[in-house]
């Protein structure tokens, strides 16, 4: 088949491309990436995509949109946007419409981001080494000492033998005469080739025939040399280096770059809490104990990474880290102090820089910046200040276009620089490149960057072929910025011949048995969410039955207007507010405050109040932002149905009168939380972070069966109540079936216990929970190896647990005591069930969790966030 790049223009194809693209503009003032030179022709490259998108047809072009938001969403796809007001996290939006480049365009532009690579590790190196640059004159020195970003601390932490710059990305944007120019460098934690690659994803399932058709280079190879580059990185331990990736956490703006990367590399995603330093090492808080990290992927901005040496208020850092770097026992890429080179004030010296150091003309060059520390570019800029971009130098503030500005505007601005001059640059804007884009199912010109990724390999850097592409929202934006509710695109570069699918695994020299033994590394913080998560599902589990039988219950109390089913409602809704409210104080108050409400009142409150984290809709947001902690540890079909669930959340809180079809809403809700116990159960590894999951869910479905069963028999009613609360206890702990099997239909206190309570062959009982945690603790790790023979201490709790319920009596736990008007015995039994299991829960956290600021109440935590790390 002949290169796509060498083929001429279809004569045949033209009338329908031109019928097409009738709206779509020609001559356009600046550059167009799909027309000819000559603006009258689509270019051969561009041909036979835009001949099979025309083909498709409005509708079905705006399916595949539809088709690539739903594909976005459910696989939690994510970017945070600060100032919405909808809510920070934001689906990721792809145009189904690529941006297509011509394999010879895209050998010229590598070249020159290898080239501009090459010159930033020569510059990095040096800054933080000899500082040659300032004694020969080539920067001035305000430059450096004048910046935040310049990072004294990190004075003379060199890598040697290896690259310092390790990972790159250049945004690009192409002027009005069609060359590229670079707008920006992101040299400390570069962001956005996650979402380049999770784009491809998506497109390679809407365009699956273009894109084959089309001889796209595959980005997979890209993945597979950063995995070698890390791994040569610690020379003792090349086969087998121990590599995380440090992010600030699931508040982040870009948390699911990282947490997807780090899922499909293969590496912990970890933060700061995660990492200690012990000795000059750095080592990872696992389940059984320290395990010592050779390389951080950190993803936290420069400043924030160590509170001991940087700052000093960050707590999203490693206390100590910079030590460990300076003694070679850690490596980071990118190395801390490496934000100096995204300093535009650079900008300016870079081709001379270039011309004394490699001796070339750099190949892509900077959009035209003037550094307002010199007196000459200064007054320039202050003269044009309403036609160029002013950015300061740290990047603390967003840049400032001063076309923009009004009069007044303009003076506060050019006080501000004659103040600090040497805060600010002024740069050329530029009219970026236009390509085709699709917007209410026409295809239409919208302005377009491109960010493109490097890292270092073999001595020189590879180039991903392609990158993340982000598109302006409307005709007239200037400024392209996710944060401004940008689009991407996929960015489609052309081969000379087809391309064949690349593995991201390499090769390894590692013994099978030893692979076979191998598991991965469960961090203390990923465990405690995992325990968290399963309780959350398991006390949401049982809200929203105690929901179901409630609302049964008011049908009946409606219907009939018996004065035993109200009581049995009033129960209900009382053991409602004992497990909603796990301080048995709050609970009380609670009850006490709802005397009076309504039953429906009530029932709304519990399940539908949002602002109330012990609610049903509170215990389920809790349970995604939990799983959202752990995103790494999801399969994509797992993720699907939490999506399903915040989805359903989402439309339960948007209903103006949600009661009267309140009920169908929570059947949707448990078939969700249904299919995610199994879809667990069947799909996620049986290792320590499922084990810590179940048994948080065991734990809790124990504690919430034992204050059911408390809150309703252990006081005695009448007959007839009795009766209604035996079969209200069924129907909602999903044993009906169960009971009338085994007891035909002889329904009773006795045989009701019997089966709740004491048989381990239930999976709704108490004794079944109790059998399963102690298995459950068995297989978790025992950081103190010398004591592995010995009982620990949860266990024997358990035990103990095991025991009294083994040896309980059905006749006594139902025998009501004369004295005290109760059943003593069922009462002494779930109290110390009750206990015991919150014992339990307390070992565990002291055990795998002490790292973390402290136990959990059911309720979601406020994670510090990092917002200076952004994809512009």
């Amino acid at each position: 088949m002949a290169s796509t790049t060498e083929q001429e223009a279809d004569p045949a194809a033209t009338p329908f491309l031109n019928a097409f693209l009738a709206d779509y503009p020609q001559g356009l003032a600046g550059y167009d990436e799909m027309w000819d030179a000559e603006n009258k022709q689509v270019d051969p490259h561009w041909q036979h995509l835009m001949q099979g998108i025309g083909a498709l047809g409005d509708k079905e072009l705006e399916r595949r949109r539809t088709d690539a938001r739903r594909l976005l969403r459910e696989n939690g796809v994510t970017y945070h946007i600060y100032s919405d007001p909808v809510g920070q996290k934001r689906t990721w939006q792809l145009d189904p419409v690529p941006l297509v480049m011509s394999g010879d365009d895209w050998t010229a532009i590598s070249n020159g981001l290898r080239q501009r690579a090459r010159l930033l590790d020569l510059i990095l190196r040096d800054i933080y080494g000899p500082r040659r640059l300032i004694r020969e004159g080539l920067i001035p020195p305000e430059i450096l000492y004048s910046q935040r970003q310049f990072l004294r601390p990190c004075d003379g932490i060199l890598h040697k033998d290896m690259p310092q710059l390790m990972l790159y990305a250049a945004d690009l944007a192409r002027g009005p005469d069609g060359r590229m120019w670079v707008l920006g460098d992101r040299t400390q934690a570069p962001s956005g080739s996650g979402y380049a690659l999770e784009s491809r994803m998506v497109m390679t399932r809407l365009m699956a025939e273009e894109f084959r058709q089309s001889q796209v280079h595959r980005l997979s190879i890209f993945f597979r040399r950063v995995r070698s580059m890390l791994a040569q990185l610690m020379v003792d331990r090349k086969d087998d280096p121990r590599v995380v990736i440090l992010t600030p956490g699931p508040h982040n703006e870009t948390y699911f770059e990282h947490a997807y990367l780090a899922s499909y590399l293969g590496y912990s995603l970890v933060q700061g809490d995660d990492l200690t330093v012990r000795g000059g090492k750095v080592f990872m808080k696992a389940l059984d104990g320290l395990k010592q990290v050779d390389i951080i992927v950190r993803r936290v901005d420069d400043t924030y990474c160590d509170p001991l040496e940087l700052r000093e208020d960050s707590h999203l850092g490693v206390p100590g880290l910079l030590q460990a770097a300076r003694l070679g026992n850690v490596v980071i890429a990118n190395p801390l102090g490496s934000s100096i080179l995204e300093s535009p004030a650079l900008l300016p010296f870079l081709p001379n820089i270039a011309r004394q150091w490699l001796g070339e003309e750099i190949l892509l060059p900077s959009a035209a910046t003037w550094w307002c520390g010199q007196k000459k570019e200064r007054d320039y800029v202050l003269a044009n200040l309403n036609k160029l971009v002013i950015k300061p130098i740290d990047r603390s503030s967003p840049s400032i276009f001063g076309s923009s500005l009004t009069t007044q505007q303009l003076e506060a601005l050019k006080d501000r620089i004659k103040a600090r001059p040497f805060d600010f640059v002024g740069q050329q804007i530029l009219t970026c490149s236009t390509a085709p884009s699709l917007r209410a199912g026409k295809i239409v010109p919208r302005r377009v960057l491109l960010r493109s990724f490097l890292t270092a390999h073999e001595g020189d850097y590879d180039v991903m072929p392609g990158g993340l592409t982000r598109v302006a929202q409307d005709e007239d934006s200037l400024f392209v910025s996710n944060q401004a509710g940008g689009l991407s695109k996929d960015t489609w570069i052309i081969a000379s011949e087809p391309v064949h699918q690349s593995s991201l695994w390499p090769t390894t020299t590692t013994q099978v048995e030893t692979l076979l033994r191998s598991g991965g590394v469960l961090a203390s913080r990923s465990g405690e969410n995992l325990f968290w998560l399963g309780r959350y599902a398991e006390r949401a589990e049982g809200l929203l039955r105690l929901a179901r039988t409630a609302l049964t219950k008011l049908a009946d109390v409606d219907d009939y207007r018996d004065e035993s089913d109200r009581i049995v409602l009033d129960r209900l809704l009382l053991t409602m507010t004992q497990i909603s409210y796990a301080n048995p104080v709050a609970a009380a108050d609670k009850a006490r405050d709802s005397k009076g409400v309504s039953p429906r009142r009530q029932i709304m409150e519990m399940v539908l109040n949002q602002e109330q984290r012990s609610s049903l809709m509170g215990t389920l947001q809790s349970m995604v932002q939990t799983a959202y902690s752990v995103r790494d540890l999801w399969s994509v079909d797992t993720w699907r149905i939490i999506d399903d669930i915040e989805e359903i959340l989402q439309k339960v809180s948007s209903k103006r009168s949600p009661f009267a079809i309140m009920r169908s809403d929570l059947d949707s809700l448990m078939d969700a939380l249904m299919a995610f116990h199994a879809q667990t159960a069947e799909s996620m590894p049986h290792e320590d972070g499922w084990v810590l999951m179940n048994t948080g869910r065991r734990l809790e479905r124990g504690l919430q069966l034992s204050k059911f069963l408390q809150t309703n028999f252990v006081e005695p009613v009448d007959e007839v109540v009795e009766h209604l609360l035996l079969e209200a206890t069924l129907f909602n702990h999903e044993s009906m079936i169960a009971h009338r099997r085994r007891y035909r239909y002889v329904q009773h206190m006795f045989t009701v216990f019997d089966l709740m309570v004491l048989d381990i062959r239930h999976p709704r009982s108490l004794a079944y929970q109790i059998d399963r945690l102690q298995d459950l603790l068995k297989e978790l790790p025992q950081p103190d190896k010398a004591l592995a023979h010995q009982l620990s201490r949860e266990q024997r709790l358990m035990l103990q647990t095991e025991t009294d319920v083994r040896l309980a009596e059905v006749e006594k736990l139902a025998v009501i005591n004369k004295e005290t008007n109760t059943r003593k015995n069922l009462a002494r039994l779930l109290g110390h069930v009750d206990q015991r299991l919150e014992k339990v829960s307390e070992l565990l956290h002291r055990k795998y969790f002490t790292h973390t600021i402290g136990a959990r109440q059911l309720a979601p935590t406020n994670l510090e966030t990092n917002t200076d790390e952004v994809v512009p």
